[in-house]
């Protein structure tokens, strides 16, 4: 990844990740930015080799996104990372990875809450249909009610299991399980259509990867 490359996704990562997460970008082999933060500080510098049996080398060896605790043999401290691999034409070319002191809430990893009108619901994590981006919130369709989550797209991702949810589109995660038929659409991507009849588009940028996760 070039200068351009980083500042872009350094754009967005300030309003993905909260403030007591370090964040980490490497590409296939080493580390190309680092921010500490005040709660955790591993020591990466900008060049470090990606050490084996860290959450950044099982993201960029599986090519999906790893939820980890790690212990402190690797840096000396503890952690739990939370890393996402980029992914360009379906190939695997870094990785952005929050670092966190202690694993977050465990209920986050089962759970979700939505708000509709001035209510709030919790939600099984496999009950939701999909999620999607509007204005700036995350809309949550789920078996039996929608609503909005605080919380943005890509923040959610991370607690969203890998088994079961995919992202497809910028704006978009689904639940695999509620994926009814996937229809060719143009310029080799893919129309997916939900069970409750919803229409969701494959961007050409996770048309690959999309193809590759489900082996067709």
């Amino acid at each position: 990844m070039d200068t351009n490359s980083i500042n872009e996704i350094m754009k967005v990562i300030h309003e993905f990740f909260p403030e007591q997460a370090s964040i980490a970008i490497s590409n296939t082999t080493e580390f190309v930015y680092y921010q500490p933060s005040k709660k955790i500080d591993l020591k990466i510098l900008p060049g470090d080799p990606v050490k084996e049996g860290t959450a950044t080398h099982k993201a960029l060896l599986y090519g999906q996104k790893v939820n980890e605790f790690i212990n402190s043999e690797i840096f000396g401290v503890s952690y739990y990372g939370m890393s996402i691999p980029i992914i360009e034409e379906g190939e695997t070319k870094g990785a952005v990875t929050a670092i966190f002191p202690q694993q977050p809430s465990p209920f986050l990893s089962k759970y979700m809450t939505i708000k509709t009108d001035e209510n709030w619901y919790p939600v099984k994590h496999n009950q939701v249909l999909f999620l999607e981006t509007q204005l700036r919130k995350t809309f949550v369709k789920t078996e039996v009610r929608e609503g909005f989550h605080r919380l943005n797209l890509s923040e959610l991702e991370l607690f969203l299991s890998s088994e079961s949810f995919i992202r497809c589109h910028r704006s978009y995660i689904v639940n695999i399980a509620f994926i009814k038929e996937i229809q060719p659409d143009s310029h080799s991507t893919f129309l997916l259509e939900m069970t409750d009849g919803t229409r969701i588009p494959v961007s050409q940028r996770y048309a690959s990867y999309f193809r590759r996760a489900l082996g067709f």
